[in-house]
């Protein structure tokens, strides 16, 4: 069993640490272990010494008992009750396994606390995917002192990460199917509870994982295609962001424009990137928050920190119910935790801190990345004079009907304000992700963009 320290040895650190103009990829004989102690994807298959994270034994890949296809997915735990409860009140009997971010929300707000659940290994990729990944540990590597990653395919370039940019890039690159489609809802909650419901269509194509779609000179250095169609309030019905995502973003910058319905003008839409307000958001999120972070990661230096065990969002069927509604979710300060469902799994924990002569209104993250399906799944954000502001969570979900990880919902805390934003939440929609449908090329073009927004 391979074993993780969270604090790494002095001569560890300075190999993980340094990020050259080109970052090699691992040995032929470190690859080998993926698929023997690592699964193929990279994490421990084996399970902790304590027995409260179990070894991982493929996932979940079939649907439970009553599940139809289309519809919003069952809980296949809705039978489990909680372990045991964090509050304010035993916060630091385990804060070992919390982020400073969880427990400052549990000290400062005594509404929330943190129901815990048998730990369930749930993430499961397809063939395809585990293949290339196992590939990918010898041919992909970094360049552009980290900028931007090649020689890999489908996801998950570095399934055995050698420093803190390796880690991001496989959150920025892991599997989300080929296309994913879904109507959903970014709530921008007060303090004291009240919200507006922002209803929201986007789409995601990876062109690396579908090769009817790829296109040859036009795809080597695409991410992912993504467009967002506002669909209510009125206000800002009909306006559509259309962005080509860049795996190199310093050679070659984020492509984004926007369509304004009421002006019916296509733009260019540079500021799209970084720490530039996010759209619909009312002023709590960047538009780097967005999937917990996107974007060009070169305006920090990029540290790994190492290995721990951690109560992250995991298995959030409940939460992605469509039996409760979006008022029973959103209350004040916080989303109502009775919906929410915590585990104990292993992170990748990472520091990002601003360099001296960048821009950004977060002079520091800490990120912590699931070993499963490396989502990010907790930062914690720092202002410009060092103090907490905002928590990120991730709640992991297993779409187990398409074999693909992703999340029920994403939330932001703004500690200072006591404000909180929730994006992708489906309780309410008809059908929840649309992952098997085929993307128009056309679509995804400027030109393209005013016929969506007024659809």
């Amino acid at each position: 069993m391979l074993k993780f320290q969270t604090k790494l040895t002095a001569l560890a650190l300075a190999s993980l640490f340094a990020v050259g103009t080109a970052q090699a990829a691992v040995s032929a004989q470190e690859a080998a272990k993926l698929g023997t102690t690592l699964t193929e994807f990279g994490a421990e298959k084996a399970g902790n010494a304590a027995g409260t994270i179990p070894a991982y034994t493929g996932g979940l890949t079939k649907a439970p008992a009553g599940y139809k296809p289309g519809q919003h997915l069952v809980d296949p735990f809705a039978s489990e009750k909680p372990l045991f409860t964090i509050t304010g009140a035993n916060a630091e009997q385990y804060k070992a396994n919390l982020s400073p971010g969880q427990l400052e929300m549990l000290k400062k707000y005594p509404t929330f606390k943190m129901n815990v659940y048998k730990t369930h290994r749930t993430t499961a990729y397809p063939k395809k995917v585990l293949d290339a990944a196992k590939k990918n540990a010898t041919t992909a590597k970094t360049e552009n002192n980290g900028n931007s990653v090649v020689g890999f395919e489908q996801a998950i370039p570095f399934p055995i990460p050698q420093n803190g940019v390796e880690v991001i890039w496989n959150h920025l690159t892991r599997y989300r199917g080929g296309a994913a489609k879904r109507d959903f809802v970014q709530v921008p909650v007060e303090r004291d509870g009240t919200f507006i419901i922002n209803r929201i269509e986007d789409t995601l194509v990876f062109p690396r994982n579908l090769p009817n779609f790829y296109k040859a000179g036009e795809d080597e250095n695409i991410n992912f295609y993504f467009y967002q169609i506002l669909k209510s309030p009125v206000s800002v019905s009909g306006n559509v962001l259309l962005v080509h995502d860049t795996l190199d973003q310093v050679t070659e910058g984020r492509r984004a424009w926007q369509y304004n319905a009421g002006q019916r003008r296509v733009r260019r839409a540079p500021q799209v990137a970084y720490d530039s307000p996010g759209t619909a958001a009312d002023g709590l999120r960047t538009t780097d928050n967005y999937d917990l972070f996107n974007g060009a990661p070169d305006r920090y230096e990029w540290k790994l920190k190492g290995k721990k065990e951690m109560y992250i969002p995991y298995n959030s069927y409940r939460l992605a119910s469509n039996k409760l509604t979006y008022k029973e979710i959103h209350q004040p300060l916080h989303m109502n935790p009775e919906h929410l469902r915590y585990e104990l799994h292993r992170v990748w924990e990472v520091e990002a801190t601003l360099k001296s002569d960048a821009r950004h209104i977060y002079a520091k993250r800490v990120f912590f990345v699931n070993e499963d399906n490396w989502q990010a799944s907790i930062i914690d954000h720092y202002d410009g004079k060092g103090a907490l502001w905002r928590v990120a969570e991730a709640h992991n979900i297993q779409y187990y009907n398409e074999m693909v990880p992703f999340y029920a919902a994403e939330a932001l805390y703004d500690l200072q304000s006591g404000r909180y934003l929730t994006i992708g939440l489906t309780n309410e929609a008809e059908q929840p992700f649309v992952f098997d449908f085929t993307p128009d090329r056309a679509n995804y073009t400027p030109a393209g963009l005013r016929r969506l927004g007024v659809q």
